[in-house]
């Protein structure tokens, strides 16, 4: 499979991992709106792959992801109304969550991450970091409000350090130790190491089953979504949906055998009604 051609993102598949690498690094990797564009096309043509198992997020130079393009906003006339709709409707496409990747994401946070950056750190099902990286979010003092992004991140850690980091701005920065304590990140990786870590990480994922995975995902995502008894339903749903799939045989087959699984890729995705 070929991907298409990206002026602000590196798009590319090593063996069974897939690497969407932010590549605009003179400007810290800050999100213009081609950039926004261009991760939605990014996410669905990685999981649309049927040789990618596993998604690997990170950014060049020294900077994984500050957010939106301050220069941009202040330049163009349009400000943040260019974003209105999608946000009154919730169409966070440019993100993995929203646009409900079935496939493992890790995301590699290299150097700085902050404001709208945190959408790919809450987002993201494994998240290492270099031991460098810093954290903050300067949309209190950009005049802009904190929402969607550490509304997310309250899933991954207490609520108190989330509200300060919000109400702080841009005037405190949050370690990688400290961010790794607070349960954000769950793995620290010396910087010249962080990329090989990640594809190591990935590779090893992606020997498990596609199907187990991507229905794995919907219950521990949907598990945040709804009470304890609703998302055991739901897992219940999840558990007996793969029985009977051929991975559920080959698996235990591979084991007494003491081979590696010969796992059925997934299933095209079949796009909602009306799209």
């Amino acid at each position: 499979m070929s991907y298409s051609s990206y002026e602000t993102l590196i798009v590319e598949r090593r063996g069974p991992v897939g690497w969407l690498i932010n590549n605009r690094p003179r400007q810290l990797n800050a999100m213009s709106s081609r950039m926004r564009d261009e991760f939605a096309t990014a996410w669905t043509e990685l999981d649309s792959d049927p040789a990618v198992k596993v998604i690997v997020h990170t950014g060049e130079g020294r900077a994984f992801q500050t957010g939106v393009d301050m220069t941009e906003l202040a330049t163009d006339g349009l400000g943040m109304e260019r974003y209105r709709e999608s946000v009154e409707k919730l169409d966070l496409h440019f993100t993995a969550w929203h646009q409900k990747v079935r496939k493992p994401v890790i995301a590699a946070v290299n150097g700085l991450c902050a404001g709208g950056g945190f959408h790919f750190v809450a987002d993201a099902d494994i998240v290492l970091a270099s031991s460098d990286a810093q954290f903050f979010d300067p949309h209190v003092s950009a005049g802009q409000v904190v929402a969607f992004e550490n509304i997310a991140l309250l899933r991954k850690m207490p609520f108190e350090p989330v509200m300060r980091m919000a109400l702080v701005g841009r005037f405190e920065r949050m370690s990688a130790q400290r961010a790794y304590e607070l349960g954000m990140v769950s793995e620290l990786v010396e910087p010249e190491r962080l990329r090989e870590r990640a594809g190591e990480l990935a590779k090893t994922i992606a020997r498990n089953s596609p199907a187990a995975m991507a229905a794995t995902k919907r219950a521990l995502w949907g598990a945040l979504e709804s009470g304890l008894t609703d998302a055991c339903r739901n897992g219940a749903d999840e558990l007996v949906s793969v029985w009977g799939h051929p991975d559920q045989t080959e698996g235990p087959q591979a084991f007494v055998e003491k081979r590696e699984p010969r796992w059925v890729e997934l299933a095209p995705q079949t796009p909602p009604v009306g799209e």
